[in-house]
């Protein structure tokens, strides 16, 4: 399940373009739709063509707003930039474009709204190309580029097939073990008390569970879940998710505040980073403003959904100019529970602009450094970058996937890839698709690998799909492997060598082309089993006149058909004939007999041997052809297999 979060300057028609693709309107605020004009967070779902389901979540455009935006789009897998065609590129788009690039969000539509005021198609096409030489120097560079209108409808069939296109390019955040849910909004529904939502990361939460609510360290117990107004029992990582929690009152929880598992989160005062300054500091009015980032300066400090202040403390330079980027500490007022690798933003708090974000490196350094120490700057290098078993683990966590060699050429690790994969391995964080490795021997660089997180996370989809269809068909032998790839949207290398793992782990069993679970048995209940044993006695007071399918299907339904023709208890030879096994044995042992002595045998004299109609026996004759043991020649079949 992916986010998709709203970006564009105020009145280019972000919400109104949510409300035409999803049909709920994310102003949810009574002034928001008295003023027109989106305040805070909205949220809406769409099921794309393909049946992937994605959350939208919609942010304000207006500067005063700006900071609301930001506690929507930390959890975002892809973005829609809106840009209006009467308009074109606003001030709030470039800072939009600005903030998605240090918050690491790599993947977007932008859809070109309100196309139907549009001059001219050449108009259309004139701010399309400006719109495209914006992205050029942002992460959206490449980005399809979708005219639309939310009033007419135009466009908007294309700019759904475009996010679906995107998404399929963006990796499913993995299930770490180590579940966060930012929270976004807190309110309290009759009946059921305090309920807060946001977008899960990191792991699973599964009703019932003690969860703690940090940075205040309270704890509480999951009452319900919903994923888009739907009741599960468990929700799952990049999904937008409400949850009803016990133990717990409203006036005790804020937007800001990380729900975790017990004793998995703490929060800190004091953090390193990699900070990113921005080449221009955006004031509405004034125009770009070129200023280095002073030590000591005070900024407005935004991770996740929380915001505080926060003293940035230099530690290589006096000053870090536009455009550079550079080691900091960050003193916070208050404390924000942080892990490395979070993204944040900073901005200036008056007149408010956005002007750099980065990466947490450390979020407990414990101690505040002495400025320009060699030794300081070395250790942040080192964590920024990780152990070398740490970056081939966040690589493969990121990519899905993929071979060994494909691994150490992502990485750029050379020499030191080996021993870290070997260390993986062991650990048991990365796992191998195909074959099982030999202990301490690393497998060959064409052996497909992934992060145990992501095969954890397989295995449980697996389990479902099949699962589902063993619950929907109990007597279908299995399900086909085409129709389970597609299920799983595997691509076919990556399916087959998970599934031969899964089957290696005797998780499922494969059978020609279908593939069941390995706890799966076809049982007919004690009805099927009546009505089975009543058409068998059929055949056999007439062994060699038998039902046609058709008269079984009737008698029994097709599905307990294909179960004693899968199970062996019926031998079919025709699309309309059907024998029992001991019959079938019969007939082609007599058949054969005969030819054995006479040298051959004619349709006719199989009619007569076994006092039948020319239906059966041209059905039984043709079978032994099909299956190499006659052959035709003539009116007559000949021998082939003695």
């Amino acid at each position: 399940m992916y986010v998709v979060g709203t970006a564009g300057h105020v009145d280019h028609g972000k919400s109104t373009l949510v409300h035409a693709l999803t049909g709920i309107n994310p102003d949810r605020l009574r002034e928001e739709q008295e003023r027109e004009m989106t305040i805070d967070l909205g949220f809406a779902w769409l099921t794309l063509p393909d049946g992937m389901e994605i959350g939208i979540v919609d942010v304000p455009g207006h500067r005063d707003f700006i900071e609301n935006m930001l506690a929507g789009v930390g959890g975002i897998d892809a973005a829609l930039l809106v840009v209006a065609a009467d308009e074109g590129v606003m001030p709030q788009t470039v800072e939009h474009l600005a903030i998605l690039d240090l918050l690491g969000v790599k993947a977007g539509v932008v859809a070109l709204t309100k196309a139907d005021l549009a001059e001219s198609e050449e108009w259309l096409e004139l701010v399309a190309a400006d719109v495209s030489d914006v992205l050029g120097n942002t992460v959206l560079k490449g980005a399809p580029v979708v005219p639309v209108s939310a009033h007419t409808g135009v466009g908007l069939n294309a700019l759904v097939h475009a996010l679906q296109e995107t998404l399929k390019h963006v990796p499913s955040r993995p299930d770490q073990g180590f579940p966060r849910l930012p929270v976004d909004r807190v309110f309290t529904i009759s009946g059921f008390g305090t309920i807060v939502t946001g977008t899960l990361t990191g792991g699973c939460f599964e009703v019932g569970q003690e969860v703690e609510i940090m940075p205040q360290g309270l704890r509480a117990r999951v009452r319900g879940l919903q994923v888009h107004k739907r009741k599960v029992e468990r929700a799952l990582p990049g999904s937008r998710v409400a949850m009803n929690l016990s133990g717990i009152s409203k006036a005790e929880l804020r937007r800001g505040d990380v729900i975790s598992l017990p004793g998995r989160l703490h929060p800190t005062l004091l953090i390193d980073v990699q900070l990113r300054y921005l080449p221009a500091i955006l004031r509405s009015g004034s125009g770009p403003q070129v200023a280095p980032l002073r030590h000591n300066t005070q900024l407005k400090f935004f991770s996740g959904t929380a915001e505080t202040m926060a003293r940035v403390r230099l530690l290589g330079q006096e000053e870090l100019a536009p455009g550079e980027t550079g080691w900091a500490q960050l003193q916070l007022r208050e404390a924000i529970p942080l892990v490395k690798g979070d993204r944040f933003i900073v901005r200036i708090p008056s007149p408010p602009a956005t002007v750099g974000g980065g990466i947490v490196v450390d979020p407990h350094p414990g101690r505040r450094y002495r400025r320009f120490q060699p030794g300081v700057i070395a250790r942040l290098e080192t964590l920024v970058q990780g152990s070398p078993a740490e970056v081939l683990l966040q690589a493969l966590e990121r990519s899905g996937p993929v071979t060994i060699g494909e691994l150490i050429a992502n990485t750029g690790l050379g020499e030191a890839a080996p021993e870290a994969l070997t260390q993986l391995l062991a650990e048991g964080k990365m796992v191998a698709l195909t074959a099982t490795p030999v202990a301490d021997r690393l497998p060959p660089a064409g052996q497909l690998v992934a992060a145990d997180s992501w095969w954890r996370a397989l295995r449980e989809r697996l389990t479902g799909e099949l699962s589902a269809y063993h619950q929907k068909f109990p007597l279908r032998a299995g399900m086909s492997r085409e129709a389970l790839r597609s299920g799983l949207r595997l691509e076919t290398r990556i399916f087959n060598a998970a599934l031969e793992r899964a089957s290696a782990e005797g998780l499922i069993v494969e059978e020609s082309a279908l593939v069941r679970l390995a706890s799966h048995t076809v049982r007919l209940n004690a009805e099927q089993r009546r009505q089975a044993d009543e058409l068998l006695a059929r055949f056999r007071r007439e062994p060699y006149v038998t039902p046609s399918f058709k008269e079984s299907a009737a008698a029994v339904g097709e599905e307990v058909l294909g179960v004693l023709i899968g199970q062996g208890e019926l031998i079919r030879v025709s699309a309309d004939v059907l024998f029992l096994p001991e019959t079938y044995r019969e007939i082609v042992s007599r058949i054969r007999a005969h030819m054995a002595r006479e040298g051959s045998i004619t349709l006719a004299q199989v009619r007569d041997m076994l006092n039948t109609s020319r239906k059966y026996a041209q059905a039984i004759l043709e079978h032994l052809d099909e299956i190499g043991v006659t052959r035709r020649v003539g009116d007559e079949r000949i021998l082939l297999q003695r």
